[in-house]
C-alpha cells in the first residue's frame, strides 16, 4: 500500500532497483511470519480455542504457496539481470507483482481480523 506504488511513482527503472534489496530482506521476515501464524493458529485450536483459529491459522499459511506458485516467477523475472527496467515488460511486471502482492495484504488483513475478533471474545 506505500512502498511499492512510491516505487512505480518514480519510475521503472527506480523501482527495479529497489525491489532485490528490498524482496530479499522482507522474504525471511513475511516467510516466517506466515509460519509462526499457521502454527499458532493450528496450535489454538488443537487446544480447544474453536475453529476461528483454525482459519487465521490457515489463511495465513496458505501465502507461503501462494507466494512460491503464483508470486515467485514474477519476482524471478523482475531479479533477472536482463531485464530492460525502462521496458514496457518491465512497468507490466511492476504492476502486476503490485496485483499479486495486494492479495497477500488483503489475506493478511483478513487473518488479523480473524484473531483479533476471537481474542476480542476471550
Amino acid at each position: 500500500m506505500v512502498e511499492h506504488p512510491a516505487w512505480v511513482e518514480c519510475g521503472s527503472r527506480f523501482a527495479i532497483k529497489q525491489f532485490g534489496p528490498s524482496t530479499r530482506r522482507a522474504a525471511v521476515m513475511q516467510g516466517s511470519l506466515a509460519v509462526v501464524g499457521l502454527v499458532a493458529g493450528v496450535a489454538a485450536w488443537g487446544e480447544g480455542s474453536g475453529a476461528g483459529w483454525l482459519v487465521g491459522g490457515v489463511l495465513l499459511g496458505a501465502m507461503i504457496p501462494f507466494t512460491l506458485i503464483i508470486i515467485m516467477p514474477t519476482n524471478r523475472r523482475l531479479l533477472d539481470p536482463g531485464l530492460d527496467p525502462d521496458s514496457g515488460e518491465a512497468r507490466d511486471l511492476l504492476t502486476r507483482w503490485g496485483h499479486l502482492h495486494a492479495v497477500r495484504t488483503v489475506v493478511g488483513v483478513v487473518a488479523f481480523v480473524v484473531f483479533a475478533g476471537l481474542l476480542a471474545r476471550s
